[in-house]
């Protein structure tokens, strides 16, 4: 239900479902060049990393693998992810 607001900015377009989480401020002014090819896509409500251990994962492993997604972008991917992000949530998979 938390999540409701979220879609909001969906439709509006300022998310997409799928895509890198959006960082906080003070996150993103320590990435290097290559870490900010994250930013090549709209953030999303969900993404990898919330299907691939969530907190069990560092900061490190987590903007790998949101630049990984990002440079390879694929439709199925994100349909994959939307499919795992379900059972994720509703059992806290990798939760803290």
């Amino acid at each position: 239900m938390d999540e409701l607001p979220q879609f909001i900015n969906v439709l509006k377009g300022d998310l997409s479902l799928v895509g890198p989480r959006p960082l906080l401020e003070e996150e993103a002014r320590y990435l290097d060049r290559r870490q900010r090819r994250r930013f090549r896509m709209r953030p999303g409500i969900t993404g990898i990393w919330q299907v691939s251990g969530r907190s069990n994962t560092t900061a490190e492993e987590r903007i790998k693998m949101d630049i990984d997604y990002v440079e390879n972008w694929a439709f199925w991917t994100d349909f994959v992810i939307l499919l795992k992000t379900i059972p994720a949530v509703f059992f806290a998979k990798g939760a803290k």
